[in-house]
C-alpha cells in the first residue's frame, strides 16, 4: 500500500467513525426546491440523524420538513411512516402533502398508507409493525399527557429505527422536561437523563419529603456543558433562520401588542375590605369563580361588534358556556364534544365559517395555523406554553398585520399572571442557552471537514 492510498484509507477510517458518532440514519434522497435553505439544512441533520428532534419556532415550516422527512424515509425502507398530529392538525397537513406534491393520506380507524397522518388520540387503532418510523408533531404536546397515554406513544415507537420529534417549545417551563423527548427518540429516559446530569436538595433530606416538598433538581457541579452537548447530539433548535447561519428575509414577524386588562370584582372574597393577590390554588380557583361573570363580560366587550375574527381562550367549561351566551356570532370546542366535531369547528374558524372561537389551550393550541386572525383574548394561568402556544396560532411567520393578545384578570389573580411571566423568562433563557450550543456544535460539524489530508505517523 503506498502512502498515498494509506492516507486516503485513514481519511476515510475518520469520516466512518465520526457518521457512526452522530447518527443512525442515511444520507438524503429527496430534498425539493420549495423547501427554504436552513429547512434542506436540518432535514438533512435530521435524515443522518436517523432518530432527532427539531425544535423550530412556530411558522418556520414543521410540517413540509415533517413531510418531506417522512417521504425520504418511505423511499429508503420502502416501508410506511406514521406523522402523528394534535388533533384537527391531521386535515390542515393532508392539504399541505397535497400542495407539496407528498402522497400523505389521513387515517381514523387504523388503515395504514405508505404515509399515514394520525391524531395522537387515535394511536390506539395502530400496530407499530405496519411502520418503519414514526413522527411526532408538536411533540411538546407528549408531556401533557398522563403517563399512560404518553407511554403508550414512546412503546409504540420503541423499535422504530427512524423517529422524529417536532415542536415549538422543547421544554418551556423548565429544561429537565427534555428528558420526555430523549425517552421517546430512545436515548436516555427521563429519570437516566436526571440521574447523570442533576442532583436534588431532598436526596438527603428525610425532613423534607415528609413534608411534601417538591424536589427541585439543579446541575451537578460542570455538568451544564456536558448536558447541552449530549442535548445538541440529538436535537437541533432554531427560532429563527439566522441562529443557523442563514437569512431571515421571509421570516421577520408583525409586532405582539400585549395589553392587560384588570376586572374589578362586585363582590370581595369573604371578610376582606379591598382586593388582594389569591394564594395558592384553593383561592384562585375561588377568586375564577367569584369574578367569572365580570371577566367574561370584558372579554365580549373586546370582541362583539368589531367584525374581525377573534380567537378567545378560557380555562374552564362555565367560562366557554358563559363566553358562548355573551358573544353570539362565536363558536365553542368543548372538552365533551366529540373528535369529529372538535375538527370540524377548529378547522371552521380556519376556513371563516366562524367569526369567533371560544376553546380550551389543552384543546387547540398545538399546530393549527390562524394567520387569518389577529386578535387573541384570553385568561392568565401558570403555564407559559399555553399561553405561548395559543398566541403563536395567530402571531406566526405568514402573519402579515400586527398581533394584539388582551389579557383579562383581576386583582387577585396577579400572582398568575407574574408566575407565567416569570416562566416565561426562564423559557427564553433556557432556549437562548439551547440554541447558542446548537451553533457551538454546528461550528463543530462545519470544522470537521478537514481540507488537509491526514499524515499517517512514521511508525505505522
Amino acid at each position: 500500500m503506498d502512502a498515498e492510498t494509506a492516507v486516503m484509507d485513514y481519511s476515510e477510517f475518520l469520516k466512518m467513525k465520526a457518521q457512526q458518532g452522530s447518527g443512525c440514519g442515511f444520507s438524503p434522497t429527496y430534498l425539493p426546491g420549495f423547501l427554504f435553505d436552513f429547512q434542506a439544512a436540518l432535514l438533512e441533520w435530521s435524515i443522518i440523524q436517523g432518530r432527532g428532534a427539531l425544535f423550530a419556532d412556530c411558522g418556520l415550516g414543521k410540517t413540509p420538513m415533517e413531510l418531506v422527512w417522512a417521504e425520504n424515509v418511505a423511499r429508503h425502507t420502502g416501508g410506511r411512516v406514521l406523522i402523528l398530529t394534535p388533533l384537527a392538525v391531521t386535515a390542515q397537513m393532508e392539504i399541505e402533502a397535497e400542495k407539496f406534491g407528498i402522497g400523505a393520506k389521513v387515517s381514523r380507524d387504523g388503515t395504514a398508507h405508505r404515509i399515514t397522518i394520525t391524531n395522537y388520540e387515535r394511536l390506539h387503532y395502530f400496530k407499530p409493525s405496519d411502520f418503519a418510523a414514526c413522527a411526532c408533531d408538536e411533540s411538546s404536546i407528549l408531556k401533557s399527557f398522563d403517563g399512560k397515554r404518553k407511554g403508550e406513544i414512546t412503546q409504540f415507537m420503541r423499535k422504530m429505527p427512524f423517529r422524529l420529534l417536532a415542536t415549538a417549545t422543547a421544554a418551556p417551563n423548565d429544561y429537565i422536561e427534555l428528558g420526555t423527548s430523549s425517552e421517546a427518540l430512545g436515548y436516555l429516559g427521563h429519570m437516566d437523563m436526571l440521574n447523570r446530569f442533576f442532583k436534588n436538595d431532598l436526596n438527603n433530606s428525610a425532613t423534607g419529603r415528609h413534608r411534601g416538598e417538591v424536589a427541585k433538581w439543579r446541575f451537578k457541579g460542570h455538568a451544564e456543558l456536558p448536558f447541552w452537548r449530549w442535548v445538541c447530539s440529538w436535537a437541533r433548535a432554531i427560532r429563527k433562520p439566522s441562529d443557523i447561519g442563514f437569512a431571515d428575509d421571509a421570516f421577520n414577524l408583525p409586532p405582539l401588542l400585549e395589553k392587560e386588562h384588570t376586572v374589578e370584582a362586585s363582590t370581595l372574597a369573604e371578610g376582606m375590605l379591598f382586593a388582594l393577590p389569591a394564594v395558592g390554588m384553593k383561592e384562585q380557583r375561588d377568586e375564577r369563580r367569584r369574578t367569572l361573570q365580570e371577566r367574561c363580560e370584558k372579554v365580549a366587550s373586546l370582541v362583539n361588534g368589531t367584525g374581525e375574527p377573534a380567537l378567545v381562550w378560557c380555562h374552564g367549561n362555565d367560562e366557554g358556556d358563559t363566553l358562548e351566551a355573551l358573544i353570539p356570532d362565536s363558536v365553542q370546542v368543548a372538552g365533551s364534544d366529540s373528535d369529529d366535531a372538535k375538527e370540524s369547528r377548529l378547522l371552521g374558524f380556519a376556513d371563516g365559517k366562524h367569526r369567533v372561537l371560544i376553546t380550551k389551550p389543552k384543546i387547540g393550541a398545538w399546530g393549527l395555523n390562524y394567520q387569518h386572525c389577529n386578535h387573541v383574548v384570553t385568561f392568565p394561568s401558570h403555564s407559559f406554553e399555553q399561553y405561548y402556544q395559543s398566541v403563536r396560532r395567530c402571531w406566526r411567520f405568514g402573519q402579515k398585520r400586527p398581533v394584539h393578545v388582551d389579557i383579562v384578570t383581576t386583582e387577585g389573580e396577579r400572582g398568575v399572571l407574574k408566575n407565567m411571566q416569570r416562566k416565561a423568562a426562564q423559557a427564553e433563557r433556557m432556549f437562548a442557552n439551547l440554541v447558542a450550543e446548537m451553533n457551538g456544535a454546528i461550528a463543530i460539524d462545519r470544522a470537521s471537514n478537514f481540507t488537509k489530508s491526514q499524515e499517517l505517523p512514521q511508525w505505522l
